[in-house]
This record gives C-alpha cells, structure tokens and sequence, in this order.
C-alpha cells in the first residue's frame, strides 16, 4: 500500500519513521502541504493519503481523491468533523481515525492550563523575566477543596475526572452516558454544573447539539470567578459572547488550547503575519486568559500511539480485517 501524508511536521514525521520499519508492507511518502483541493490531485497513483485534524476533508476534496484513485483515507487524530463522511461513502472511500491515543495527555494538558491560568504562571513567567519579582496581580486560589464540573467523560473526560480527585476537588459531570468506572464522579444535569461548578473544562465533541454549547446563557449561569478550559473543539464556545463574559469579571481564568478561527493557525508559524481577526488577539489581551497552540495530544507516547494505530489501520484495511471503523 502507497500512502501519501499531508501536512507533516517534523515531530509526525520522526514519529512515524521511528516505527515505519516495522511496517514494511506500506510505502509512505510525506508532504509539507497540507491537504485542499489544490494538493488533492497529488494523491494520484496513492492507495491512500492520510491527513489531520485541520486538513481540509471537504466534498469537492473527496471527489478528487476518488477521481486518482484513493480507496482510504487515514486521520491521525481522533476527531473528524473535517471529513465530508456521505461524500466518502458515496466515492467508495472509507474513513480510519485514531479514536484513542492518550487520552492522559490531553487531559494532563488541561489540568496544565487550569493550573496555570488560576496560579498565574504565564503573568509571573513574563515578569520574573524582566527582573520582576513582585507579587502584585499574581494571586491565585486552591484546587483543593473546590468542585470540578467536566462536560463529556468519554476517555479524555475521565482522565480529567481522575486528575481532578487526585486534586482533591469534588468532581460532578454532565454526559447523556454515564461511564461506569468514575464511581467518584457525581453526575448532574448542564444547569447545575454551570451554576456550582469552580472550574469547568470541556471534553464533548463538536455536534449541531454541542455547537457553540458555552454562549452568553450559559456563561450567565455560571459561577463568578469560574475557570473555563477547552481541550476539544473551538467551536464549543461561542467566542464573541466568552470575550463579554470575560469583559464583566464572569472568569478568574480562561484557559484554551483550541478556540474558533484557529484553521489558518495551527500549528503554523504567523509570527510576521497580521491575523485577519481581531478575535485572537482580543482573548491574548487578556491577563486572565492562556491560549496554547492546539498541542494537547503532543507528547511523544501519544505520538507514537497515534504512528501505530494510524499505520495499523491502513493494513488492517490492506488485509480486510478493520478493526475501528468508527469514523464511517
């Protein structure tokens, strides 16, 4: 199997050639483009082409693939609302994810924003730097003690449930689905979480139901002096209506490693570009308010978990025993 892998940074790259001798019946070619329209077309003579989490997966993207011949379409990542799935199925092209890589390192990231944002770290790193050594603006408060509501407890969510008893917090949830193993977690309706919960951190994936979940009615029944973080998906929170409830003193601390018009950022370097939005450079206004560059996942053990299952994919594809196809 010949696979063509877009947008590959250095880090996917040394990732997938550390193990890549293992996997001797898959050629593997990468690109630094990322896949659009324009570099479909560069998948021809490809079996399959594998893209990630900001690649662009769109209907007329599908139909170019299909047209040179790609039958598979590998995501190294977990989410695929990227991916036009019924154009997929309609081209004969099926659609592997890596449904689970670590989801420990997600959730150890969002503990790492929650901790920094509440304790100040970025504001004391900066002024530390400069000689600085006063506390003033510095004030932070105890996790322990406080209650912790997380929206979503699949794998990453109950990472996060467990972080947080580890803390010390009392942890409550909200899914439509229980997950048994959090016997510690208290699960309670969206209302009540938003209006008890200390420290509030999303983990849901981005439906037309979860679409913008977090806005100026669901801000308003928040607790005042909340810490808000988002590992999963920008468009959870309506970012327009986070910036006025910040604005108002609503937040102690907002912590995002994801966040609405990121596409053209992530993981690209604009440092002499000037953004087409103000959005961004409103929210790093802030001095409650920590952004990171979407690198939950990147640690080098959930890098390597993503190398295997990606290529494991592809040649259960290969061999006709699929094992995870739940992105179809």
């Amino acid at each position: 199997m010949k696979i063509l892998f877009y947008d590959t940074k250095k880090y996917d790259r040394d990732s997938f050639e550390k193990i890549l001798p293992e996997y001797s019946d898959l050629e593997v070619e990468f690109l630094e483009a990322d896949l659009s329209p324009r570099t479909a077309a560069l998948a021809k003579g490809y079996d399959a082409i594998c893209a990630f989490v900001s690649s662009d997966v769109s209907e007329k993207v599908v139909e170019c693939l299909a047209v040179n011949g790609v039958k598979l379409v590998l995501m190294r990542c977990a989410g695929f609302n990227n991916v036009d799935l019924d154009a997929a199925n309609r081209c004969g092209i099926t659609v592997l994810r890596v449904p689970g890589y670590s989801p420990e390192a997600v959730a150890e990231h969002a503990m790492a924003l929650a901790l920094a944002v509440t304790r100040r770290i970025h504001k004391s790193y900066i002024k530390v730097r400069e000689n600085n050594f006063s506390l003033v603006g510095l004030t932070g408060m105890n996790f322990y003690g406080k209650t912790a509501g997380i929206i979503g407890t699949g794998k990453i969510g109950a990472a996060m449930c467990r972080i947080c008893h580890g803390f010390g917090m009392k942890v409550q949830a909200y899914d439509m689905y229980r997950n048994p193993s959090l016997d510690f977690v208290e699960y309670v309706d969206l209302d009540t979480l938003l209006s008890t919960s200390d420290l509030i951190s999303l983990h849901c994936p981005l439906t037309d139901d979860s679409y913008h979940m977090i806005c100026t009615e669901t801000i308003n029944k928040m607790k005042d002096n909340v810490i808000l973080v988002n590992t999963s998906r920008g468009a959870l929170i309506k970012t327009e209506d986070l910036i006025t409830g910040n604005r108002n003193k609503k937040f102690f601390g907002i912590g995002l490693d994801v966040y609405e018009e990121e596409t053209n950022n992530v993981f690209e370097n604009r440092e002499d570009d000037i953004l087409e939005s103000s959005i961004t450079a409103r929210l790093l206004s802030f001095p409650n308010v920590i952004v990171t560059s979407h690198q939950g996942f990147l640690t080098e053990e959930a890098l390597e978990a993503i190398s295997r299952t990606t290529l494991d994919n592809a040649r259960d594809y290969e061999n006709g025993t699929i094992k995870d196809i739940n992105a179809v």
